[in-house]
């Protein structure tokens, strides 16, 4: 009985360490991280969800699968947003996007997105100052989306990535451009309701893995290479027409990085770090597909990590008469894997094939980097058919 109780307590304790030891941040970094960047005001004033919302010129971000369920024919949007503006003035992310429909069931997305670091002046490690550079990165991304079912959608979409950090030829170190290509699965899943006392209702729930892809390397042997932010998107969205001119959305959105989690690693006889001695956690230096499989169990303290690596983001979206939109949402992350806590909140208006969405963020704590951010996004949106129907109608 007692060999019976120790071994009862001494599993206890190892459990409880491993869900409540994690005292110290253990962030998950990894090279491109601007593909992580909300690039559009509506999403952007719904605390950054879009995974199962309804379709729009930007859903090749959020769920590409999304654009198979598009009203229009085709369109195109066209965003720019200054980003970390509570630390500098001139780094931003621009980027357009737009889809085009083949009949009721298919259709073709592209877009381009480009971000920029601003000015940075760059030294040799004497600290002697060699230029001004201005550092950039960029993505252009493809897909194809296709309806299964009616209520059911899928899609691919191909991705080439390029960053520039160092934009100078400096012969002391060996630097280059890294590049990368990647893809995206997606699906989504649209039902519409019978609810009593509801003109209309509609249950969503969508899933993305994107940036499913090739390390990416700094220098030419290749020897350091890092992971892409590979990431996993999925929630549910509920939408209600209470008449015929007021409709609320609520939406939910779980996001995870698909890439492994830092382990802690030992020391040597000198008390220095040993990366070769892991005492938490798993090796990080594995393939990418291993590194997805992976990052499910690895977290070095147990699986309260792995739970905290999940950030969690809200949202409601009120239209009325499909002209005017109000938004509002919170995203949350742990205070040990980045700790980005804000509210956000934004409009939006529809007039015939325009519109213009503005999100503004509200971080939880002051002197947070990304306050005062604000994004303003234009959309283009057309339907040749319904046009053709009118001429027709009109020469008849």
């Amino acid at each position: 009985m007692k060999i019976r109780f120790i071994v009862v307590l001494s599993a206890l304790v190892l459990l409880s360490s491993g869900i409540y030891a994690q005292e110290v941040a253990n962030p998950i970094t990894t090279a491109v991280p601007f593909l992580l960047i909300a690039p559009d005001a509506r999403a952007g004033a719904m605390g950054d969800v879009g995974v199962a919302s309804s379709p729009d010129d930007f859903s090749l971000y959020w769920n590409p699968a999304k654009y198979a369920f598009c009203e229009k024919d085709f369109g195109v949007g066209i965003g720019y947003m200054p980003w970390l503006r509570g630390l500098v003035n001139d780094i931003g992310l621009a980027s357009v996007s737009g889809y085009k429909k083949f009949g009721d069931r298919q259709a073709i997305g592209a877009s381009l997105r480009f971000f920029s670091m601003g000015q940075v002046t760059f030294t040799d490690i004497n600290g002697v100052e060699l230029a001004e550079v201005k550092p950039t990165e960029w993505t252009i991304d493809a897909t194809y989306s296709r309806k299964f079912t009616n209520t059911l959608s899928g899609a691919v979409s191909g991705r080439f990535i390029y960053s520039n950090l160092i934009p100078i030829n400096y012969t002391d170190y060996d630097v280059r451009p890294g590049t990368s290509v990647a893809a995206d699965v997606a699906l989504y899943y649209n039902k519409e309701l019978n609810i009593e006392g509801l003109v209309g209702s509609w249950f969503s729930f969508g899933l993305n893995i994107s940036n499913i892809g090739a390390k990416m390397s700094y220098n030419s042997n290749s020897i350091q290479r890092d992971f892409i932010p590979t990431n996993l998107r999925l929630g549910p969205s509920f939408t209600m027409d209470i008449d015929e001119y007021n409709r609320l959305m609520f939406e939910v959105d779980f996001n995870k990085l698909l890439v492994p989690t830092p382990p802690v690693y030992g020391t040597d006889s000198l008390g220095n770090t040993d990366k070769t001695i892991i005492s938490k956690g798993m090796n990080p230096d594995v393939s990418p597909i291993t590194g997805m499989l992976q990052s499910f169990y690895d977290a070095p303290y147990g699986f309260k990590e792995e739970l905290q690596e999940v950030s969690i983001a809200g949202a409601v979206e009120y239209w009325y008469n499909k002209l005017f939109a109000i938004r509002g949402g919170y995203f949350y992350e742990s205070k040990y894997k980045g700790d980005r806590q804000y509210f956000t909140m934004g409009a939006g208006i529809r007039y015939n094939v325009f519109g213009l969405d503005f999100s503004y963020l509200v971080p939880v704590k002051r002197n947070n980097p990304l306050q005062n951010t604000m994004q303003f996004t234009l959309l283009f949106n057309f339907d040749q058919a319904g046009k053709k129907d009118k001429q027709n109608s009109g020469n008849d």
